[in-house]
């Protein structure tokens, strides 16, 4: 006889063992005494937290025999009969493989008939999300005015697809993500009831990888049994989970902090080399730097689960960060355990992350480079060669201070830039990057551009399709592009936005197009056929029409 699942043998028979829902079970048990009972329940939450558990348990209460208050007693016929799943009462139903109008028609067509031997008739309606629309509206009337002798409760994981009308019918009962210590809790309870040994930090790591689901946290304990027997270690379940130990996220952060890129990659390869999971090992780091992050703004109540000297090391890391860096590191890890799903390379990602992470905004700009065409050599600014060299920190000075002299240096060395096509050409990753950190769109379109002449102040940019011309020419564009290509070359200047078919170079001032004689509709019609092929041929249209089944129908 095959052996009993632990989440089905452990499933709580009375509402106190029910396990971090006591939200739940409180306000049931008061209600019951009173007779306060509802046709209709909704229980919603995540999976694994005893949503279904809670409905078997209400048909238990409600129709135990004992005469004592405290129910179900589990002793009287029907709340064996409901604990052996032989109750005839009871009706439970899968709602994803029975959504359709016809099963909800046959359950109207029984819930007239009164209980076999139970006093209430209850249906547990399992992913009720799933109901198609015609099946919930054949629903409504039965929930708005069931017999006296039915109780309907309905399971969900995503409340938000239920309709309006069937949630304002039931009494609504959120369940919760289960805490961390109870989850522990439950599983030692299990462990020493089935004569296991388990390490204390092995209970913590299947409580977290679980993240609030019991019954996850009891399968994987399960799971456990078969690998290592009657005594589990904490590696056991590290090789089970793909999970490294925590010393090698905590090296990891310690090469952040030091914005060692190199060894901080290395720590990446070597787990990776090791047959760890990327995926699991990013968790690991954004739960980490979470962590610090809490730590940094004050709330170390939380990391109950932290030893005093792995505290003590973190706090050492947070003081060498600021709440800005750890924002950041965290949202990048986070993008990374994303990207992770997509991902060709195992671990790029996560190397991108890394060094996305220990990198200045200065430092990520792109080093200069000459226009497209241009036969001269870039003209590098002392400002440009202090933000693109390798950061080396001398003993004593701490990073920002080299930096900011890094910058005084820089400024003194270049009082100014000469406004002349080459300076422009020189300065060009410069103006996208600074362009970049204020509107990523307008970066965009400028890329599709190069500088052909400068003529006095202004700096004529030549777009190679009129929907990108057109967008950089509209006011509040031009205005941020005039203001940073001034930033950048250190005085004021103005741009002006001409076509430049690709391959072509202009070295002398270029004119504006001469307004030419209004065209016949045929000369029209030959102009828009140009416009269509020119705007078809743009990167950012082609993209779109592969990435997301867009077409051009019009050129306006």
């Amino acid at each position: 006889m095959a052996a009993q699942a632990l989440y089905r043998k452990w499933r709580p028979q009375t509402f106190d063992e029910v396990v971090g829902q006591g939200h739940v079970t409180h306000t049931l048990q008061n209600a019951l005494p009173a007779g306060r009972i509802s046709h209709a329940y909704l229980f919603t939450g995540p999976r694994g937290t005893g949503k279904t558990s809670m409905g078997r348990l209400l048909a238990k209460a409600v129709n135990c025999l004992s005469t004592d208050e405290n129910k179900p007693c589990n002793q009287c016929r029907i709340c064996q009969a409901i604990s052996e799943g032989r109750l005839l009462d009871l009706i439970e139903i899968d709602a994803a493989s029975n959504r359709g109008i016809d099963e909800v028609r046959g359950i109207r067509e029984k819930v007239a008939f009164r209980p076999n031997e139970a006093r209430y008739k209850i249906y547990i309606l399992d992913e009720a999300h799933m109901l198609t629309e015609p099946a919930f509206n054949a629903l409504l009337k039965t929930l708005e005015e069931p017999p006296p002798h039915v109780i309907f409760v309905l399971v969900t994981t995503e409340p938000h697809k239920i309709p309006s009308t069937i949630l304002s019918r039931c009494q609504r009962f959120d369940f919760r993500r289960i805490p961390l210590q109870d989850i522990i809790g439950h599983l030692k309870h299990i462990a020493d009831q089935e004569g296991l040994a388990v390490e204390p930090a092995a209970l913590e790591l299947i409580a977290r990888s679980a993240t609030g689901s019991l019954r996850d946290a009891e399968s994987l304990l399960d799971q456990l049994m078969s690998y290592g027997g009657e005594e589990i270690t904490l590696a056991q379940v590290q090789s089970v989970l793909g999970t490294v130990p925590s010393q090698a996220v905590r090296e990891l952060v310690d090469q952040l902090v030091a914005r060692d890129v190199a060894k901080g990659l290395d720590v990446i390869n070597r787990v990776s080399g090791e047959g760890v999971d990327p995926r699991q090992f990013n968790r690991q780091v954004v739960e980490y730097l979470r962590e610090l992050l809490l730590i940094k703004v004050g709330d170390e109540s939380s990391l109950v689960h932290v030893t005093p000297e792995v505290l003590q090391e973190m706090k050492g890391q947070v003081a060498q960060l600021s709440i800005r860096e750890l924002i950041k590191a965290v949202r990048l890890f986070n993008q990374a355990g994303l990207d992770l799903k997509a991902s060709t390379q195992s671990q790029l990602p996560l190397e991108l992350a890394f060094v996305d992470a220990t990198l200045d905004e200065e430092e990520k700009a792109p080093p200069p480079v000459t226009g497209p065409g241009s036969g001269t050599a870039p003209q590098t600014s002392a400002e440009t060669r202090v933000a693109s060299a390798p950061r080396l920190t001398p003993a004593g000075e701490s990073a920002r201070s080299v930096k900011e002299k890094a910058e005084g240096e820089s400024r003194a060395a270049s009082p100014g830039l000469k406004l002349t096509l080459a300076t422009v050409n020189s300065q060009w990753g410069r103006i996208l990057s600074e362009t970049k950190l204020r509107n990523r769109s307008v970066e965009a379109l400028l890329k599709s551009c190069q500088p052909l002449n400068v003529d006095g102040q202004e700096v004529v940019l030549g777009f190679h399709y009129p929907f990108h011309k057109e967008k950089i020419e509209e006011p509040q564009n031009k205005a941020l592009v005039e203001s940073v290509v001034s930033q950048v070359v250190e005085g004021s200047c103005r741009i002006r936005c001409v076509l430049s078919p690709k391959g072509e170079r202009q070295t002398r001032p270029v004119q504006e197009p001469v307004q030419r004689p209004q065209q016949d509709s045929g000369a029209k019609k030959e102009m828009s056929r140009d416009r269509y092929s020119s705007l078809a041929e743009d990167p950012l249209i082609q993209e779109a029409v592969s990435k997301y089944g867009a077409q051009v129908v019009d050129v306006q």
